[in-house]
């Protein structure tokens, strides 16, 4: 049985893709590509990782699967190639070079990165797709793990409107909206706006929950109440309760949102953006990586209150 939660998936003529990376949010991702029906090719840098994909989804699959040694022989053949990897330094270990899935790639092929990297390598790596006639799409994701088990990812993308419309079919195995915010790099830019907005929500979260708590309200009844009102988030209606049971096991962990606050100031630092609370609430997650919390979800924030 697979690990994904059932899902529809849109009728589309079956491609020929490749993924690469099958971490908590690569594996998923790559099975519901493999579930609606297209020929998957996966790479991991632990190959284990992509034997046990293989034997996961080899007997639920419509279309042809096969893991490989690496990138470019994953990649090779391939009219999409996908991928989500750690940062900057891991996208290019698997993309150029020899054995990088640029090497690969037919003519005329997408790669579509979904890991939360910087708007500067995204645009780098679209200029080297362009000199080796392949498209670079950006398109990281937003929904966690949870998002990408069902299936329900929000992604975020940046790059040419042709190679857009070629991929957003696909992509739908594994989200419920894909959307082309500009040229390469709005899709990154796009995240880190995502981010920026989470980490303010999940502080002030934090802070309304443990000041209830000291004037000793029943938070679980307070946050029934306010959660129908203006100050309804999906932070509050997926994590308050866990926050309130201090439980933080639930995927995003505190050193991705780190790396992902810190391309968020080094672009704010480029652009003249003010981020006040976003710096002060990025100090506060160092706070909790101190603390022995490094891998605690991001709602873990609430610890620092307590």
């Amino acid at each position: 049985m697979s690990s994904l939660t059932p899902k529809t998936y849109e009728p589309i003529p079956a491609q020929r893709v490749a993924f690469l990376g099958l971490g908590v949010m690569g594996f998923p991702m790559a099975g519901h590509l493999a579930l609606a029906g297209h020929s998957v090719a996966v790479y991991n840098r632990t190959p284990a990782k992509s034997a046990a994909w293989h034997q996961e989804f080899a007997s639920q699959a419509k279309g042809a699967l096969r893991h490989a040694p690496t990138p470019r022989e994953a990649a090779a053949d391939a009219d999409i190639v996908f991928c989500c990897v750690g940062n900057d330094d891991d996208l290019r270990s698997v993309v150029l070079g020899a054995d990088g899935a640029f090497a690969g790639m037919p003519k005329g092929a997408v790669f579509v990165d979904h890991t939360t990297a910087s708007a500067d390598v995204a645009r780098e790596l679209s200029k080297a797709a362009a000199e080796l006639g392949l498209q670079f799409i950006d398109a990281p994701v937003s929904g966690g793990q949870a998002g990408a088990q069902n299936g329900v990812l929000t992604v975020m993308c940046g790059g040419d409107a042709a190679a857009f419309a070629r991929v957003q079919p696909v992509a739908a195995a594994f989200a419920r909206a894909v959307t082309l915010l500009g040229e390469s790099g709005a899709g990154q830019l796009a995240k880190m706006v995502n981010q920026i907005a989470i980490a303010g929500l999940v502080q002030g979260l934090s802070e309304a929950i443990a000041f209830g708590q000291r004037a000793g309200l029943d938070m679980n009844e307070v946050l029934a109440v306010i959660g129908k009102g203006a100050a309804q988030s999906w932070q509050m209606d997926n994590r308050g309760k866990t926050m309130i049971e201090g439980r933080f096991d639930f995927g995003f962990a505190v050193d991705w949102m780190r790396k992902d606050l810190g391309l968020v100031l080094d672009e704010a630092k480029r652009n003249g953006a003010r981020l006040p609370v976003t710096a002060l609430v990025d100090q506060f997650y160092a706070d909790v990586q101190q603390a022995g919390g490094r891998r605690w979800d991001t709602s873990s924030l609430v610890t620092r209150l307590k």
